[in-house]
């Protein structure tokens, strides 16, 4: 490459023969076209067009890139599995354990729920948490507490997604949290979503709720923050 590099740098300073810059030309595109098969040989899934990808979400196509240039380098493969998922977000909570709030977290993106996760479930995923509307997030976080994805949200699953964030958050939070502490916060909340007391929470109690009540929208800020 070096040489060919030197051959291009002396022909500019000489008479430029056509020739010779065709051929140099040729064999950029021939070892682009190159590089690329063999990255098409280690890459089982490829993403959407970017700009279809930037339609569809609230991120510019460099912002796409820079994404999908991370999403690669800890996924080669173009998909992420749970048990990888696990591994990648336990880094990020050292002091607690992270692995069952990253198992929810991972079947809220699997969307299509074929145990893996593509750059376009991450990304539009990303887009509605970091720049979409309160209605869009509200919506998004409805389905991350609907566990069995019945439509409803029942006081053992609330209490379970709870108990997750609190275990990753680990010994650390401040103030020191008793051990009850997660099902009081359950307690309080289910009472004031579950609107007709029937023992479960439909999205719209879900949207109302939240949006009727500062408290509620504080604590589900705990929820972004971990994200």
């Amino acid at each position: 490459m070096g040489a060919v590099m030197g051959t291009f740098s002396s022909l500019q300073t000489k008479q430029r023969r056509p020739s010779k810059d065709i051929a140099w030309w040729y064999y950029q595109y021939q070892r682009d076209k190159i590089e690329d098969e063999l990255e098409m040989t280690m890459v089982c899934h490829r993403p959407e067009g970017l700009e279809q990808l930037e339609a569809q979400t609230n991120f510019t196509k460099r912002e796409l890139q820079v994404l999908y240039r991370g999403f690669k380098n800890e996924c080669p493969s173009g998909v992420v599995n749970e048990e990888t998922f696990k591994q990648i977000y336990a880094q990020f909570f050292p002091h607690g354990d992270a692995s069952m709030y990253a198992h929810y977290l991972f079947h809220t993106f699997d969307t299509t729920q074929t145990g893996s996760v593509k750059f376009e479930d991450f990304v539009t995923a990303l887009s509605i948490l970091l720049r979409g509307t309160v209605h869009e997030k509200l919506r998004w976080t409805f389905n991350l507490y609907d566990i069995n994805k019945d439509g409803y949200i029942n006081k053992e699953e609330m209490m379970d997604i709870v108990k997750a964030i609190y275990d990753m958050m680990g010994k650390y939070t401040y103030p020191v949290l008793k051990e009850d502490t997660p099902r009081q916060h359950v307690d309080v909340f289910f009472q004031k979503m579950d609107k007709n007391k029937d023992g479960i929470v439909t999205l719209d109690e879900f949207l109302e709720s939240c949006q009727e009540d500062d408290n509620i929208m504080r604590s589900l800020q705990l929820f972004q923050n971990v994200m």
